[in-house]
């Protein structure tokens, strides 16, 4: 008790409110990001639209080759669904290489994960698929 007493009694210190809500600093590379992506090994180039705010990575990439079930007329196992829309998250660096993470929007159990890498370049920022297709994009805002 004497220890929050001392803390309390430091002019400079602020402590924060339950529930309150921050601003975060901003980040160089703040605002919304657009561009589009080879085709890659896969031949189906990605449409990027990510946003980021105080360094938060958020947006999505569509393929738009990508094409759900078709009508099975020879009664085999029908292929699966590409996945046509990737949701990506993370933490940007105005510095360097940041780690970006993909996963498909698909239905049932299959779950698709991607690993990205981006990366300020200029004054565009350069998005790279660590696997998978190993497609890359340059998005400028």
């Amino acid at each position: 008790m004497k220890a929050l007493l001392a803390l309390l009694a430091v002019p400079s210190l602020v402590l924060p409110l339950a529930g309150a809500a921050y601003a975060q600093p901003a980040s160089p590379l703040d605002g919304d990001w657009r561009g589009r992506s080879d085709g890659g090994s896969c031949n189906a180039p990605l449409d990027y639209v990510l946003t980021i705010e105080a360094g938060i990575v958020d947006g999505s990439a569509t393929d738009t080759t990508a094409h759900g079930p078709v009508p099975n007329t020879k009664h085999a196992p029908p292929p699966p669904p590409m996945a046509g829309l990737w949701q990506i998250h993370g933490l940007a660096r105005p510095n360097g290489d940041f780690p970006l993470l993909s996963v498909a929007s698909v239905t049932g159990t299959n779950r698709l994960e991607g690993k990205l890498t981006a990366r300020s370049d200029g004054g565009a920022l350069l998005v790279r698929e660590t696997g998978g297709c190993r497609r890359t994009a340059r998005l400028t805002r």
